[in-house]
């Protein structure tokens, strides 16, 4: 199924003025489990950064993460990267019109390529690396790209049916090269490319992915079969909701023995 159309349908609706980009963040904010994750993760991480931290986030997307880290770390400054030149663009204005522009700067790069030697404290990669076939120079990129004990925070699909595939029919997310990571494989990954202290966790377990399937998965196939679901949306939402903000507050205080997301923290290692 193709995400990439509705997604950018729904921030077509929203990012017609910065009021409503900005309750189009919050709604990806608590409906996206893997928010609830990073954001969480990205908290205790700012207690051993600097004041003034370089920050990466490698495939921005809509400039939510971005968004909120402007928020988190008030003096971080930010580079956030995507391949796509229209989203940096609109991301550029917006943060303009917000009066962060001297802080946050969107770029078009590929990750492929992009390296910027021991440059940055922290970096983030949310929902990109299952995208990306050649994710081993992306690993490497980055890990150059940090300074000395720079993190980097990934969450990305595990293999326990992240990309929700089978055997039949693939992966549910077309845009997906791969159906997910196991621990030992992204660990391996990681640890070839330069990084130690690898700390690989499953979400979306049980109750995320319940969640999940009520929050986005549903949804999206509804919108898929009609473009007049999106009148029933807000409807939809108003029954649903109260359970998954339980569900997916559940999903982030326990640590889980399998899920269908991985989240992901490594640190530049010394070598």
């Amino acid at each position: 199924m193709q995400y990439d159309n509705i997604k950018q349908s729904l921030g077509n609706v929203f990012n017609r003025n910065p009021f409503l980009r900005k309750c189009f963040y919050g709604m990806l904010d608590l409906l996206l489990l893997r928010a609830w994750h990073i954001k969480k993760e990205l908290r205790r991480i700012k207690k051993n950064l600097p004041a003034d931290a370089l920050v990466l986030d490698a495939g921005a997307g809509f400039g939510q993460y971005a968004y909120y880290m402007s928020k988190l770390g008030r003096r971080w400054r930010i580079k956030a990267v995507d391949v796509k030149a229209g989203q940096v663009e609109d991301c550029n204005q917006f943060f303009a019109q917000i009066g962060r522009n001297d802080r946050v700067r969107f770029e078009v790069a590929d990750l492929t390529e992009f390296r910027e030697p021991d440059k940055y404290c922290l970096a983030i990669s949310v929902d990109v690396m299952e995208h990306i076939p050649d994710d081993a120079a992306v690993f490497r990129n980055i890990c150059a790209s940090l300074g000395p004990d720079g993190v980097l925070l990934i969450s990305t699909p595990s293999d326990r049916g992240g990309s929700d595939a089978d055997e039949h029919h693939g992966s549910f997310v077309d845009e997906h090269v791969r159906d997910g990571y196991s621990v030992d494989e992204i660990r391996d990954k990681l640890t070839a490319a330069g990084f130690s202290d690898i700390d690989v966790q499953y979400t979306y377990g049980r109750p995320g992915h319940i969640s999940w399937l009520l929050s986005m998965k549903y949804p999206m196939l509804m919108l898929r079969a009609s473009k007049l679901f999106f009148i029933l949306l807000p409807f939809y939402y108003l029954v649903t909701f109260p359970f998954c903000f339980l569900l997916n507050w559940r999903d982030t205080c326990a640590r889980h023995k399998s899920g269908t997301g991985l989240k992901v923290k490594a640190v530049k290692s010394h070598r």
